[in-house]
């Protein structure tokens, strides 16, 4: 095989003298992408807006207000933008520093977060301290609180949402904690179309809101309005349920029940159990050392995943679904 090769002279290389100018042109000639005009409009950054608003309350036959705390998107240029709402609802202490920071990263993802305060029938709506004092408060509140009342309280914020002209109607809950029970008791409401709920306590032990003792039975009470019993009104919505494995709040006897009963319901439900993960482990404040933010961002991946597909896409009604190959 020949390799052709190219032999270049030198008497046919320009000179020095005109090599120089050449060069220099070229450098001085803006390139064909720097020539063309600027874009017509640029998407600006999205901003968020924090305000609140107190909405009245008569849960129990007692008048009251409650304040939601609002985390609402901007992008400068476009004031019709509509976003999809999402109710945050809070531990015990309700909205402390991470309660806020975690509501401003869905808002900052173009979600308008409506994040209520759940103890204002006890108390204002300033958060509660994490120390002894805070924690003894939030859980004697978080029983002697009814059923009702909490009840009330989700549904004054998806009607507080539903209400501003940049909700696009579509609405998801979330919440850590007890939060995390009260997102998805919240979506047996058929207005909200999907739950991430984080580390839920006292669903597998129908302890939540005033009660004679722990139930972690797989047989419901005769009359039972505990969320685990309503499960069945869930099917309506798409469930994500995050826990640690070392969470001692909810044990492995816990989740499972957790897990067997949304499956018996025919609930669309993922259930994420992570390894080394403890209770509270997104909290980025006073955690007892459990935060954990790797994990943390893993999960929040889990919970724009099924927000911006049941959320912010237009999928129309579901139509028949073939069954897996093997």
């Amino acid at each position: 095989m020949q390799i052709a090769q190219l032999q270049v002279s030198n008497t046919h290389l320009p000179s020095q003298a005109r090599v120089v100018p050449l060069i220099a042109s070229l450098c001085n000639r803006p390139s064909r992408l720097e020539s063309l005009p600027p874009p017509k409009t640029q998407l600006s950054k999205m901003l968020i807006k924090e305000s609140h608003v107190d909405v009245p309350t008569k849960a129990d036959g007692k008048e009251g207000s409650m304040r939601i705390f609002l985390f609402h998107p901007s992008i400068p240029g476009y004031p019709n933008a509509k976003f999809p709402g999402v109710c945050v609802f809070s531990e015990i202490y309700q909205v402390t520093g991470p309660v806020a920071r975690f509501a401003r990263q869905i808002a900052g993802q173009g979600y308008i977060v409506a994040a209520p305060s759940s103890y204002h029938d006890f108390a204002g709506p300033e958060p509660l301290a994490y120390d002894v004092p805070g924690t003894d408060k939030g859980n004697a509140w978080k029983v002697e609180k009814t059923l009702e009342s909490y009840d009330e309280d989700s549904r004054r914020t998806v009607d507080y949402l539903l209400t501003l002209p940049t909700c696009t109607g579509k609405v998801g809950s979330t919440g850590m904690c007890l939060g995390g029970h009260l997102a998805v008791r919240a979506s047996l409401d058929k207005r909200i179309a999907s739950c991430v709920a984080y580390f839920a306590t006292d669903i597998h032990s129908r302890t939540l809101g005033p009660h004679a003792a722990k139930n972690t039975s797989p047989t419901p009470p005769e009359g039972s309005t505990h969320t685990l019993d309503l499960f069945p009104t869930l099917a309506h919505a798409e469930v994500a349920m995050i826990f640690g494995v070392k969470d001692t709040h909810v044990p492995p006897e816990g989740r499972d029940l957790i897990r067997a009963k949304l499956r018996e319901a025919g609930v669309t439900t993922s259930f994420y159990e992570f390894a080394w993960a403890q209770h509270a482990f997104i909290r980025d404040e006073l955690s007892k050392g459990r935060y954990d933010p790797a994990i943390t961002k893993v999960c929040f991946e889990i919970l724009l995943e099924l927000f911006g597909r049941t959320l912010k896409l237009d999928l129309g009604p579901q139509e028949g679904v073939g069954e897996v190959e093997h």
